[in-house]
């Protein structure tokens, strides 16, 4: 995020701040693992943060970017999280443009509270790094894709549970098997889960990165996490 467009972040969160207590043992009540899980499915494909491996596009705001400067201005964990809980119960009004709204009702009550609390343990906190990916170009495709929202994988940090555990799944299958299931999802449905998966990732991803995902899927799953990171 340009530092001019990080800093106009900065100062509007610390307008809301002074504006709202709601975050007032916000950051003590929930719960940060769950709050991760859902931050990653809910809010991960327009927000960078480097706790959960985001990249988000930089549609929405760089939250580490936003709350290290809010930090350093005085903001605590409490407000922070009270800052989170703002602007996710009262969003700016939806438009086409994802860099100035967001959805309404994104995450609500208990949810609210787990993502609340996960983003005020580690947005803009000194020293994280975050889930540290093998040195592959297609673990780079598996984060950008916000695969880890749904899925685990040892070898990329994620630990996802909508859909299939791939260190299990992946294991004995053949690349074309792995290709399927990317860009025609519906055509084999794990047993247990529901056919949520997006359906156009074969427009989404390019045919060389989707041929770098797979090859990232073959070669990294697995129990021992696939092998050695970079």
């Amino acid at each position: 995020m340009p530092r001019r467009a990080a800093r106009r972040v900065t100062l509007a969160l610390i307008g809301i701040a002074l504006l709202t207590a709601t975050g007032c043992g916000v950051a003590e009540s929930g719960n940060t693992d769950r709050g991760q899980v859902l931050f990653t499915s809910k809010c991960a494909s327009c927000h960078a943060l480097k706790d959960a491996g985001s990249t988000g596009a930089l549609q929405g705001p760089d939250l580490d970017a936003a709350f290290a400067q809010a930090r350093a201005s005085g903001m605590d964990s409490d407000t922070v999280a009270g800052v989170v809980k703002a602007q996710v119960e009262n969003p700016r009004p939806s438009t086409n443009n994802p860099s100035v709204s967001m959805p309404a009702n994104l995450v609500t009550g208990d949810d609210l509270e787990d993502v609340a609390s996960y983003v005020a343990s580690v947005a803009g906190v000194p020293g994280i790094k975050g889930p540290q990916l093998p040195n592959d170009p297609g673990a780079t495709v598996f984060a950008n894709n916000q695969c880890s929202g749904c899925h685990t994988l040892k070898a990329a940090g994620a630990s996802g549970t909508t859909g299939p555990d791939l260190d299990k799944v992946i294991p004995g299958m053949s690349a074309a098997e792995v290709k399927q299931s990317i860009v025609d999802p519906s055509a084999k449905i794990a047993p247990g889960y529901a056919d949520v998966m997006p359906k156009n990732f074969a427009q989404l991803i390019s045919p060389q990165e989707l041929n770098d995902l797979v090859n990232f899927l073959l070669k990294y799953s697995g129990s021992q996490g696939g092998g050695k990171q970079g």
